[in-house]
C-alpha cells in the first residue's frame, strides 16, 4: 500500500470517529440545546377542568424562558391513571411530560391495578394545592368545627357526610376526625363533587366533605365551612382555620404536578424547573389560580421526591388504619 499524506489520515481519522460516536454516545439532548424542538405535555384529565385550564396557562408563561412552545394533549382516562401510564414509557429526553395530580401518581395505585409506579417517573415540581374544605349549610346550627364535633359525639350515627368516593382525600379527611374523636358518622359516595355538593344544598346529607364548590356559596350565605384541609389558612376566608389549627394533623395532599419519565438527565429537569418557577409568578396565571380557590405552592424536584414517597406512605397508612376496600390484599407501593 502506497504512502498516503498526512492530511488523508487525518480526515479519514476524523469521520471514523464521527461514525463511532453515533452509536456510542448517548443521543439525549444537554441543557445547552435543550429545548430544540415542541415539548409534548400530556394533561391526565379532560379540557376543561382546573387541572387542564390551570397547567395551559402555566406551560404558556414557561415558553418564554424555555424558548419551545409546549403542545399539549389531553387523555382523561381511567381518572387520570391512562395519560400517566403513556408517559411511564416514554423516551426519557425531556420532550414528553405529563401533567397530573400527586392523587394520580401515590395514591390510585393503592386502590387498584394501574401499568405504573412511583418509581417510573423523575417529578419536575408541584405549583397548586387545591382548596378543600368541611362545609355545612349556611342555617345550619354549627358556627364552628368545635360545635359540630361535640353534636356528633352526642348524636352517633345520626350526622352523614357526601364526597366525591370513598377513599378520597377529604373521604380520609373525616375518617382521620371520626378515628381520633370515636365518632360515629356515615360518608354518602357520590360520583362526582358536583353530585356530593348537590346532596349537601338539597339537604340529603348533614355536611360535605370536598373541593371549593362552596366558594361562590359562602358569600351567598347558603354554605359555610368549618374547616379547611389546606397546609395554610385560604386567603379569600382568613378566619377559617385547618384541621391542623384545631387539632388534626391532616392536609389534603392532592397537587398539581408535573412530571417526565425516570432516567430524564438532571440538567434537562432543572431547566424546566427554573421555567416553570418563574412563570407561577405570572399576574395572568396567579389570578386565574385566585380564582379557581387554588393556592399557589411551589415545590423543587429535590423537595418533591421525597415529598411523593412521604405521602404515598401516609396514605398507605390511613388505608390500613380505617380499613378501606381495596382490589389488594395489601396497599401497594
Amino acid at each position: 500500500m502506497k504512502n498516503q499524506p498526512y492530511g488523508y489520515w487525518s480526515v479519514a481519522t476524523a469521520l471514523f470517529a464521527a461514525i463511532v460516536s453515533l452509536f456510542v454516545l448517548p443521543a439525549w439532548p444537554s441543557a445547552q440545546t435543550y429545548p430544540s424542538k415542541p415539548i409534548s405535555l400530556l394533561v391526565s384529565f379532560s379540557p376543561g377542568g382546573t387541572v387542564d385550564s390551570t397547567i395551559r396557562l402555566l406551560a404558556k408563561k414557561a415558553e418564554k424562558f424555555l424558548g419551545q412552545p409546549f403542545a399539549v394533549g389531553n387523555n382523561g382516562g381511567g381518572g387520570g391513571t391512562v395519560a400517566l401510564g403513556i408517559v411511564a414509557k416514554a423516551k426519557p429526553d425531556g420532550y414528553q411530560l405529563v401533567s397530573c395530580t400527586s392523587v394520580g401518581m401515590v395514591g390510585i395505585p393503592q386502590f387498584r391495578p394501574v401499568s405504573y409506579k412511583l418509581s417510573d417517573f423523575t417529578p419536575i415540581m408541584h405549583y397548586g394545592a387545591p382548596q378543600s374544605a368541611l362545609a355545612v349549610r349556611g342555617d345550619s346550627p354549627w358556627k364552628s368545627m368545635e360545635e359540630f364535633l361535640d353534636y356528633a359525639k352526642k348524636n352517633p350515627g345520626k350526622v352523614t357526610y357526601s364526597t366525591n368516593g370513598i377513599g378520597t382525600t377529604q373521604d380520609m379527611a373525616m375518617k382521620y376526625v371520626a378515628q381520633k374523636e370515636g365518632i360515629k358518622w356515615t360518608v354518602v359516595p357520590f360520583p362526582g363533587v358536583a353530585e356530593a355538593f348537590t346532596a349537601l344544598l338539597g339537604r340529603h346529607v348533614t355536611a360535605f366533605s370536598g373541593s371549593s364548590d362552596w366558594a361562590p356559596f359562602i358569600k351567598e350565605g347558603r354554605v359555610r365551612i368549618l374547616a379547611t384541609h389546606g397546609e395554610t389558612r385560604m386567603k379569600a376566608f382568613p378566619s377559617v382555620p385547618t384541621f391542623r389549627e384545631i387539632g388534626y394533623d391532616y392536609v389534603n395532599p392532592t397537587r398539581f404536578m408535573v412530571a417526565t419519565p425516570k432516567g430524564t438527565p438532571q440538567s434537562i429537569v432543572e431547566r424546566l424547573d427554573e421555567a416553570f418557577a418563574q412563570a407561577v409568578h405570572d399576574p395572568e396565571f396567579v389570578a386565574l389560580m385566585e380564582r379557581q380557590e387554588i393556592e399557589v405552592l411551589y415545590r423543587h424536584p429535590q423537595q418533591m421526591v421525597q415529598w411523593l414517597e412521604d405521602q404515598r406512605d401516609l396514605i398507605g397508612k390511613m388505608i390500613r388504619d380505617f380499613n378501606i376496600p381495596t382490589e389488594f390484599k395489601e396497599p401497594k407501593k
